[in-house]
């Protein structure tokens, strides 16, 4: 039986005690913060530059039916976020200049591992995203930003990662395909999600007031995924760089908000192929080692756009969104991506800060990568799915994901949900799977 941490069980009977009191209270439904304004220091610090956080997600997955292990039962998974924000400019008289400092803590199983997933090979996707990256404590946040020509000119440095910045989308569904910078899920190996981070600069010009483009450059530093170098700060181990640019457009259309956004990245670092030797030869049959290509590169595309709101609050309204990331097919497992949806918040009067949620979402493998899997089953001479050494091939996964926010607090949203991923791993021989979850998103 599934056992939820206590914070859960906190956080659940506390909303139960949100009231519309004052929003400088504990526990009211209109502070942002669970623990209230601290008799109005909260405020006051704002006021003065600073900006304390403290956040915590948590998500539970049950493989309802299907998957490649068909024994029932649930994970849970959480992230506890400690952040600050501080106006320099206020603080110290540094003119539009800002720093952040982010530390998290994450811990937990996940239902996709082996009971969606082929162990053999793993998956894409996963049924909750805020796994990952290893059960542990890292600097995720430690940059300064300043800006430069009445904010024309907006610099940043530090540790970060890219999505932060580049490829940039909301994390309010529980699936990873639809949460967070889509790049940074299908070439993990050099583009480094949350809560990873590495030594970075993003340098951005604003064109317009609705149009900027910029450009970064990030450390390849595979060692920074360790779960032991969660707080390092050296450069040791460093394999080259990975540099995004990107152009974002931020229209209002008929009033109604809209981002879009299209990018390309390249790595300098050597990458290997998914198929072939230094003899132009598939390196599962000759044995060779793979050959390794002087570089890797891919790009994206991606559009939010609201497309109704009510007259009486523009907030509630339908939003539809689409992304698509396209990768190196030498040197990539996953070629191509795409995926779409829609969010409709405040869908009746009574839950004007509710939200639903509907995407859907393709994970497509590289020919070559499948290929690749067939010769060394060959070269193996296996040819039975159900022989443990046998190498599952991998092709197309779909995923899709229903979910309900509950807005319980502004302190406090729960959002049940209902996944599907048919042929997870983009494995045929796997089971479609049905997932029940439940994202907890809190701010104390």
């Amino acid at each position: 039986m599934l056992q939820l941490p206590k914070t859960c069980y906190i956080g659940l009977a506390l909303s139960a005690l949100a009231t519309p009191a004052s929003a400088s209270e504990m526990f009211a439904s209109d502070s942002p913060w669970m623990l209230g304004d601290w008799g109005g220091t909260r405020s006051e610090l704002l006021e003065k530059g600073y900006d304390f956080t403290l956040g915590y997600t948590g998500e539970m997955g049950s493989n309802l039916h299907g998957g490649y292990d068909h024994d029932r039962t649930a994970r849970y998974s959480d992230q506890f976020t400690f952040g600050s924000h501080l106006d320099l400019d206020k603080i110290l008289g540094w003119h539009d200049t800002e720093l952040q400092l982010t530390i998290t803590e994450r811990h937990g199983d996940n239902i996709s591992n082996d009971r969606i997933n082929d162990p053999r090979v793993g998956g894409f996707t996963s049924a909750q995203e805020v796994w990952g990256r290893g059960e542990t404590w890292r600097l995720t946040q430690m940059w300064i930003k300043q800006k430069y020509f009445d904010g024309a000119l907006d610099v940043k440095f530090g540790r970060f990662g890219e999505g932060e910045d580049f490829n940039s989308f909301p994390c309010d569904f529980q699936n990873l395909a639809f949460c967070g910078s889509q790049v940074g899920n299908w070439v993990g190996g050099i583009w480094y999600n949350w809560p990873v981070s590495q030594w970075a600069l993003r340098v951005r010009y604003n064109l317009s007031p609705e149009l900027y483009a910029q450009v970064g450059v990030f450390e390849q530093n595979p060692s920074n995924l360790e779960s032991g170098n969660g707080f390092k700060l050296s450069g040791s181990g460093t394999q080259g760089a990975v540099m995004p640019f990107e152009l974002v457009w931020t229209p209002r259309i008929q009033g109604l908000k809209g981002e879009y956004r299209a990018g390309y990245y390249y790595s300098n670092a050597k990458a290997q192929d998914v198929l072939k030797d230094s003899n132009g030869q598939p390196a599962a049959i000759s044995g060779a080692a793979y050959r390794s290509s002087s570089s890797k590169h891919g790009l994206w595309i991606g559009a939010q756009q609201q497309v109704t709101s009510l007259a009486s609050d523009q907030s509630r309204g339908l939003s539809v969104f689409a992304n698509a990331t396209m990768h190196d097919k030498k040197t990539n497992a996953i070629d191509n991506y795409v995926q779409a949806g829609l969010v409709f918040k405040g869908p009746f009067d009574a839950r004007a800060k509710d939200d639903i949620g509907f995407a859907l979402a393709r994970v497509h493998v590289n020919p070559a990568y499948r290929k690749n899997a067939r010769l060394a089953n060959q070269a193996a001479g296996l040819y039975d799915y159900d022989n443990p050494g046998f190498l599952p091939v991998q092709d197309t996964e779909y995923s899709a994901e229903l979910y309900y926010g509950i807005h319980l607090a502004d302190w406090l949203t729960v959002r049940p949900n209902l996944q599907y991923i048919r042929h997870p791993g983009g494995v045929s021989q796997v089971d479609g799977a049905l997932i029940g979850g439940l994202k907890i998103q809190s701010s104390f």
